[in-house]
């Protein structure tokens, strides 16, 4: 096919030799098929800002970080030049994550460069050589969706450990190819240790998980994966292997409300002795 007007640049650069078809057009890029070499691969072209559905809300850029001052305030404003810079963060992102996710172990496809909006990455397919499906587009026995479930959640696992959270991961964005499940689209991965809502990202992650395969295994729908793996996060005693129950543990402690309530009684009469003291400072001013 005619190379669209994003990939041009890639086909003169010799990075691209050629444009065999559209993969795909979603919410935030449109992704096609293309040789290198002998290699094919697919180039995701990311969509302009005010084209994309998927917003970059404020609580997956926290704990990014900028490359200097200058930038941080022009994207502080939402100045030109801020939003620029903005749209190469949000882009750069999924470079970053892709390759620090490959790096350790994560099940991804293998990024290769990023150019004026343009990924060309790894396209991965089925144990036909064709493009993998999405995990949404597949059926599968109970058996095989417990199987896949716990591959998937021990992936979310082996990526938090290399500090990264994906925070929309779905059906939608997981493929299925030959030796196993392939985790995409990963722009808006947060920082497991400097993002405050990471834990919460964490565990709609898993959700989404048991939520999917509990079609084919009702089971599923009853475990607290996110909960138990974030808890051991935070405790530092997370690692690739660690058992799992599925289970959280709940603080089944009966409630001390006399207690409780002596407490509140403490605090309030403390602030009002404090408030009196002041007012009696400045009335001898």
């Amino acid at each position: 096919m005619k190379p669209p007007k994003r990939l041009i640049p890639l086909v003169e650069e010799g990075l691209i030799d050629e444009v065999i078809s559209q993969l795909m057009s979603g919410k935030e890029a449109i992704v096609y098929v293309v040789r290198s070499g002998d290699s094919i691969r697919c180039a995701k072209v990311y969509k302009d800002a005010n084209q994309r559905s998927f917003r970059q809300a404020s609580s997956y850029r926290e704990g990014r970080k900028v490359q200097n001052s200058r930038q941080a305030r022009a994207m502080e404003k939402g100045s030109r030049y801020g939003r620029q810079m903005q749209e190469e963060a949000w882009q750069n992102a999924e470079v970053d994550a892709l390759f620090q996710l490959a790096n350790a172990g994560v099940r991804v496809p293998q990024p290769y460069i990023c150019s004026d909006g343009v990924l060309l990455m790894e396209l991965v397919v089925d144990a036909d050589g064709n493009v993998a499906p999405r995990l949404n587009d597949v059926e599968m026995s109970p058996e095989r969706a417990i199987e896949l479930h716990m591959m998937l959640v021990r992936q979310v696992i082996r990526m938090l450990l290399a500090g990264l959270v994906h925070g929309d991961l779905s059906e939608y964005n997981i493929l299925l190819a030959a030796d196993g499940p392939v985790i995409i689209d990963l722009p808006q991965a947060v920082n497991a240790a400097g993002n405050n809502e990471a834990g919460a990202m964490l565990e709609r992650d898993v959700d989404n998980l048991a939520t999917y395969f509990g079609r084919f295994a009702p089971e599923l729908l009853e475990t607290a994966y996110g909960k138990e793996i974030w808890a051991m996060f935070e405790a530092g005693t997370l690692h690739l292997d660690v058992p799992l129950s599925g289970r959280i543990a709940v603080d089944e402690t009966p409630v001390d409300l006399d207690g409780l309530m002596e407490e509140l009684e403490d605090t309030r009469l403390e602030e009002e002795a404090r408030i009196r003291h002041e007012q009696a400072l400045r009335a001898g001013d």
